[in-house]
Order: structure tokens, then C-alpha cells, then sequence
């Protein structure tokens, strides 16, 4: 073995031929003005986006709504997995929530069928879940919304979608980014 790649191989550069590859996901941090929120882990190779306050149109009812703050989640290789937080604002309680996804909602995806919903704990808070389909561009696609507690009068709402043919240990990744989610306090 040449020089380079012994050295290359003990920084663990060269994964896959003498070391093992390294897990080294990058945790980002969701701000509420200045104030730190909550932190989740992003998979390597993949972006993170960031949007700040908008409005978007309810095309139901014609009326505009502030959205906040979007951390966006996506592979490089774009294939059809996307995965959005956001702690609306004057959103407090779960039942809030549940009105905001339903607001939000249309401009995700259209004819949404929720499959299961059921409770659970991420990052030790409560959580609601709701799995199901929906259509996107034309195309069916899964979806995940949860709707996390946050302490005092905060709730985090993320909502993961996944297109056919993406590759199915995304879902794994995207599970990963749940089970990383931890308040900031």
C-alpha cells in the first residue's frame, strides 16, 4: 500500500477498501427569532435548506397565511424524498396543528388520504403521526406528518415525502432524522 493511501486509510478516507466508513451527520439547529428551538441530525449527503417567514395562499378560501421559518431536508441525488420542519407561529397545541397541516397541506401535495395516525415519543416529547398517500405532480406519493410538543406554547410540525421508485433506504434516513430530534432548553 503507497504512502498516500495508508494515510488516506488511518483518516478513514478510503471507506469501503481498508476502513470502515464513518457516520459523521451533521446536526442543525431550528431558531425561533434568536432562541434555538430544537436540533435534528442530517444524513451525509444530503442538502439542507432554509426558508425564511412567508405567506402563502389558501387556494380553498382565497386567504393569504404566514408560514415561518421552513428547514428543508433532501439527498443530493434528489430522488424523490424530501423532508420539511417548521414551528408555525400561533400554533400551540396539537388540535392547532392538526388545522394547520390542513392549511399547509394543499400546497405539499393534493387528494391526501390519511392511512394511520397514532401517538408516540420523539425526542422524549409527545407526537402525533399520520401516515398516508397523496398526489404530487401528478404522481402518487407516501407522506409522513407529525406534530411534535414542544415545551411552552410551541409545537413542531415535520412532514416527509416520498415518491415511487426512490430508494427505499430512505426511509431508514429519514427514520434516523426522527430519532435524532432533540429540544433545546
Amino acid at each position: 500500500m503507497t504512502r498516500l493511501r495508508r494515510g488516506l486509510a488511518v483518516l478513514g478516507l478510503l471507506a469501503g477498501m481498508n476502513a470502515a466508513p464513518a457516520l459523521a451527520e451533521v446536526p442543525i439547529t431550528y431558531l425561533e427569532g434568536n432562541k434555538p428551538v430544537f436540533t435534528i441530525d442530517v444524513p451525509d449527503f444530503w442538502y439542507m435548506r432554509s426558508g425564511g417567514d412567508r405567506v402563502l395562499n389558501d387556494p380553498k378560501h382565497g386567504e393569504d397565511r404566514p408560514v415561518s421559518r421552513v428547514i428543508g431536508l433532501e439527498p443530493v441525488d434528489r430522488d424523490g424524498v424530501w423532508m420539511g420542519f417548521v414551528v408555525p407561529d400561533g400554533v400551540t397545541t396539537l388540535e392547532e396543528a392538526y388545522e394547520y397541516l390542513q392549511y399547509v397541506g394543499p400546497s405539499l401535495l393534493s387528494d391526501a388520504e390519511i392511512a394511520e395516525a397514532y401517538s408516540r415519543r420523539i425526542g422524549g416529547q409527545k407526537a402525533v403521526v399520520a401516515n398516508g398517500t397523496g398526489r404530487r405532480g401528478g404522481r402518487t406519493i407516501n407522506f409522513t406528518a407529525t406534530v411534535i410538543d414542544l415545551p411552552g406554547p410551541h409545537v413542531a410540525v415535520a412532514v416527509a415525502i416520498v415518491e415511487p421508485g426512490a430508494d427505499p433506504g430512505r426511509v431508514a434516513q429519514l427514520n434516523a432524522v426522527f430519532d435524532s430530534f432533540r429540544v433545546v432548553r
